[in-house]
């Protein structure tokens, strides 16, 4: 089969599309036929190293990477028996997505719905159940309150944006340009900030009254980290949950102490999806919304599998309008 495997941590150009050998489902395991591949920042920090010291993502090299996608089951290892073959799914936090077959463990499997496109399957696992336990579980957001929500044209930030919505939360968010505010806002976003005009913190601490806001969700990292702190209310929480701008190497207490007694977290999704009732229930919350029209996902750009390197490019490059997908079968 064709997979893009990398053999050393790097850019971009270390993703290379190589025959290799189509894996065989274990016991417990089932394998996938790969219709479509999700394209996460997850994928880039397993590529460039970032992750080479985690536990909970490992990244032995060589490795195929990719932790997300939608297909078809191809085959069933033993002792699988709620998963059947030729049946539609979809799963996250699998590694070896970028690829035309790949094994997954059955407990990690979703089963798609008769209306829910493969392309919708593969796009709103990981993102999805990103904005879904950040909004629902890591700070529950209650009607009334309010958040900020960093990067709010991204395919987190927009889903993200929406989840607060329906919680009825007040949304800030951040944005590089006119054409982001305008698709942030569409998503519901109450205020959108250019970050490249003004200092969002200063613009959170005029909009609230100096009071600031009851989570910050920040996927940025190096550059926002410290005035996400100080845009927290007191005894609020910042979430710092990516790095698009750089890794956060420390954060010291004081400076959770000086911004009120804040409280900070770093969490990982593979945390929030533990069980497959945890999994199937966040999956099938994103899906009935979806069904109902309340839940917009945008997929902005499908490369082809052998573009992989373009696509993780397109990323970095803070370019995307949503999700980005690799079309593999």
């Amino acid at each position: 089969m064709k997979a893009i495997s990398i053999n050393q941590f790097g850019g971009p150009e270390v993703c290379e599309i190589q025959e290799t050998a189509i894996p065989a489902p274990a016991a417990g395991e089932v394998l996938v036929r790969v219709a479509y591949s999700g394209i996460n920042f997850i994928d880039v920090y397993m590529r460039n190293g970032t992750y080479a010291r985690s536990h909970t993502y490992k990244t032995p090299l060589p490795m195929v990477i990719g932790m997300e996608a939608s297909g078809t089951v191809e085959a069933i290892g033993d002792g699988v028996s709620d998963i059947k073959v030729d049946q539609r799914v979809a799963f996250c936090l699998s590694r070896g997505s970028y690829a035309e077959y790949v094994a997954v463990p059955a407990w990690k499997l979703v089963p798609l719905p008769g209306d829910i496109s493969l392309e919708i399957g593969a796009a709103a696992m990981l993102q999805g159940c990103t904005a879904h336990y950040l909004s629902h579980s890591a700070f529950p957001l209650q009607r009334g309150q309010s958040c900020l929500v960093h990067a709010g044209a991204g395919g987190v930030g927009q889903l993200l944006i929406q989840f607060a919505k329906h919680l009825g939360a007040t949304v800030f968010t951040t944005v590089s340009t006119p054409e982001k505010a305008d698709i942030a806002s569409s998503r519901g976003a109450d205020h959108c900030i250019l970050y490249r005009d003004t200092n969002f913190r200063e613009e959170i601490m005029k909009l609230t009254s100096g009071k600031g806001v009851d989570v910050v969700y920040d996927s940025v990292g190096k550059t926002t980290i410290a005035d996400s702190i100080r845009c927290v209310r007191r005894r609020g929480l910042c979430v710092l949950f990516g790095a698009s701008s750089g890794v956060v190497d420390a954060i010291e207490p004081l400076a959770l102490a000086e911004a009120g007694s804040v409280f900070f977290t770093r969490p990982h999704l593979a945390d929030y999806m533990v069980t497959a009732d945890e999994i199937r229930g966040r999956a099938g919350d994103l899906f009935r919304l979806v069904k109902e029209k309340r839940l917009s996902m945008t997929i902005d750009t499908v490369f082809p599998l052998a573009d992989a390197a373009s696509a993780h490019r397109h990323i970095e490059g803070g370019k995307t309008r949503g999700k980005l997908l690799l079309q593999v079968q």
